[in-house]
């Protein structure tokens, strides 16, 4: 088995914070605001899939991305499929996801023009555990006030509608070419399919669990990746120590450990096969 600590990429955002979530070092006093943080695999441009902690002060743009035959189609390696895990929550947090009422191309274009895009999205207050997949097509926005890990396809494509007037490009041809144009569906409910394991995303673009602490073994196929991501705990697995705030990628097959109260993500690309 191979078992590698990723690296960290701090990420400055006009929406990011300069008090982050407990195992993140705030910015520098007068440094510009965090609102991602980036793992890294020392070939990024090669995995399928992007994990990120996301911090935030102020509404994220509302956008949307391209599916993988739309992506490629402009070029790019593939589409983006995401999903987001709430770690943390202000109380009015929300997070916008798919138009209220079904939406035309025309209305969506003037709707971002105008502004009033704003309003016609499905905004919903979220709380800390709260799980949301965003397929690609869906309109949303992340709210203010919110702590989140996004597991992604690792494509860095995001078209812009609107973004309540910052002085930033947009990108509504492409975007509204890609839109889904009806409400928000959500997939299958989160399932136990053993004590402390828990299937959030089944494919078909990744796989993400939620798994208790303990002792367990990892088994993937030959050439599949995962990404082990502790939300809180520490533990070893393949030789390499990790804790809460780090994410490890590992391959093949090994035995996992975690202190008791551990609580950890497991995203893989493709469908369920462990």
């Amino acid at each position: 088995m191979t078992a590698t600590l990723l690296a960290t990429k701090r990420v400055e955002k006009p929406w990011g914070r300069h008090h982050l979530y407990p195992g993140f070092p705030d910015p520098a006093p007068g440094g510009e605001p965090i609102g991602e943080i980036w793992f890294q695999s020392p070939h990024p441009e090669e995995p399928e899939l992007l994990v990120k902690y996301l911090f935030t002060s102020e509404k994220l743009s509302v956008q949307d991305h391209p599916s993988d035959a739309e992506a490629k189609a402009r070029g790019l390696p593939r589409g983006k499929d995401e999903c987001w895990v709430v770690l943390a929550a202000e109380p009015d947090s929300t997070i916008a996801i798919g138009p209220k009422a079904p939406i035309t191309a025309d209305e969506l274009r003037a709707s971002a023009l105008d502004g009033s895009i704003e309003h016609k999205l499905d905004w919903k207050k979220v709380k800390a555990g709260d799980f949301y997949y965003s397929g690609a097509g869906t309109i949303h926005a992340i709210g203010a006030g919110l702590t989140v890990i996004e597991v992604q396809q690792n494509a860095d494509v995001t078209y812009r509608l609107y973004d309540y007037g910052r002085p930033r490009e947009l990108h509504l041809d492409d975007g509204v070419a890609v839109a889904d144009l009806d409400p928000w569906s959500p997939p299958p409910m989160p399932a136990e399919v053993s004590p402390g394991r828990t299937i959030l995303v089944e494919g078909p673009k990744f796989v993400l669990e939620r798994w208790d602490g303990g002792a367990r073994e990892i088994a993937l196929p030959a050439g599949t990746w995962g990404w082990l991501v502790p939300i809180a705990g520490s533990g070893v697995v393949g030789g390499v120590a990790w804790r809460a705030g780090e994410c490890v990628m590992v391959s093949g097959t090994e035995a996992l450990h975690a202190e008791a109260g551990s609580d950890l993500l497991f995203a893989y690309p493709g469908t369920r096969r462990i």
